[in-house]
């Protein structure tokens, strides 16, 4: 273990809640793992495991497990938001300290991210490439990018948000599950077109919500929610028009992710009701010593690693062909035979993908004078836009101009990367002495 971490490890305070880091850690990793297990690739392209499987797509209740991501998020962001709003006078750009104090760790990796994969795509494109699994690629690798943009527009929000669970407590969450209703059933009952898209909005932000609830300690009842959400998640999926996987599948016309339904956010309440009833068990688990010393590593890496893990993937799948060794057809025999020693080489190719750009992620000196506001906002716009546009488009026909549809208008990558840049250097400025709000 690095010095530097059983440092940071040791003079962490007894205030601290560990368990909340402990889950932000886990939830992460389930991703990666998920993304890793669910790859059917072929020497023709990337497939989905669920499709092929579909009894599988069970498991999709307790491996999607983003919602505790975002959970974990709201009670860190509402932590983050009052301290800086203690420390500076009302008005002199807590806003814009909020936000470049969140974001100093996520958008740095991202750009570098976005960077490295932009300049290969052109590469690629020049030298006649494009075809295949390297097609695949250069679509796939920037999908994770939505959870980016989600996250982008929770820290955005936070500050209202927190002002109106602050006034109304459960009534807010309660407008925001509300929201979510009112959607679905516009959606599906009446077919009112579009309307699906704010659910983007109020399903993760009513999951977000949740970890207000939980900062102030009002989350007493977990088995409670547990129970409410996994029997309102099952009753959906039974009685309505909601499928039973909780990730995307290639086809379906009705996804629970994208855009999120009512179903997903009764799965993101069961989630978050469970782990809050192994709340215990994990504090004291992760109060050891040696498990703290790892969680605090793997805290400083998680946002480089996530990123990089579908590159990992791909590069070993790609390795495989270009060696000549005969892929399995997914699902078969000697494909589940081969999948431990295919994760355990992502793994390690992720863990050299760290290595090399794990300096990204290491936050710079927080702003001594306050920004705009104004300027804050309009950069964390930018941002949001951009990733989401590059995780809908990829990097696939840069120079044919191809594009796609990001909720109600079309965008290309070059644009997408052009929004992230001009988004991050806007916030970036807002730290740097700008002008006061």
């Amino acid at each position: 273990m690095p010095t530097r971490v059983r440092e940071l490890a040791e003079a962490t305070p007894d205030t601290r809640d560990r368990y909340v880091d402990l889950l932000r850690v886990a939830s992460l990793g389930t991703v990666v793992l998920g993304h890793w297990l669910m790859a059917a690739v072929t020497a023709d392209g990337v497939g989905n495991l669920l499709a092929v499987v579909p009894e599988l797509q069970l498991l999709t209740w307790a491996l999607q497990i983003m919602p505790v991501f975002f959970f974990v998020g709201g009670f860190s962001h509402a932590l983050s938001y009052r301290s800086l709003r203690r420390r500076q006078l009302p008005g002199a750009g807590v806003y814009a300290a909020f936000l470049r104090a969140r974001l100093r760790r996520l958008l740095r990796p991202t750009m570098v991210f976005v960077g490295v994969w932009g300049a290969a795509a052109l590469a690629i494109q020049l030298l006649g490439g494009g075809g295949g699994l390297t097609g695949a690629a250069l679509r796939l690798v920037t999908q994770p990018l939505w959870f980016i943009g989600i996250y982008l527009a929770m820290v955005a929000l936070t500050p209202p948000l927190l002002k109106l669970h602050e006034r109304y407590g459960w009534g807010a969450f309660a407008a925001l599950v509300g929201g979510a209703v009112a959607v679905d059933v516009l959606r599906f009952v009446y077919g009112v077109p579009f309307v699906e898209f704010l659910n983007f909005a109020f399903v993760w932000l009513a999951v977000h919500q949740l970890g207000f609830l939980r900062a102030d300690g009002r989350l007493r009842l977990p088995s409670v929610l547990a129970l409410t959400g996994l029997a309102g998640a099952a009753a959906l999926v039974a009685l309505g028009p909601y499928p039973l996987s909780m990730v995307g599948m290639p086809g379906e016309k009705v996804s629970n992710m994208a855009p999120p339904t009512l179903a997903l956010l009764c799965h993101g309440l069961w989630l978050v009701g469970a782990v809050e009833l192994l709340r215990g068990h994990g504090a004291r688990f992760v109060a050891r010593p040696r498990v703290w010393r790892t969680v605090v590593a793997a805290n400083g890496v998680a946002m480089t690693a996530f990123l990089w893990h579908l590159t990992a993937m791909l590069g070993v799948y790609g390795a495989l062909l270009a060696l000549g060794v005969p892929l399995p057809a997914p699902a078969s025999v000697a494909w589940w035979a081969h999948t431990p020693l295919r994760i355990a080489a992502a793994a390690v190719l992720t863990v050299g993908m760290v290595a090399a750009f794990r300096g990204f992620e290491r936050p710079s000196p927080a702003p001594a004078t306050p920004g705009s506001g104004p300027l804050a906002a309009l950069g964390i716009t930018l941002c949001l836009l951009g990733v989401l546009g590059l995780s809908t488009v990829g990097f696939g026909g840069l120079l044919e101009g191809r594009s796609a549809v990001l909720i109600a208008f079309r965008v290309t990558a070059p644009a997408a990367v052009a929004m992230t840049l001009a988004g991050w250097l806007l916030v970036e400025r807002t730290g740097r002495g700008g002008r006061t709000a």
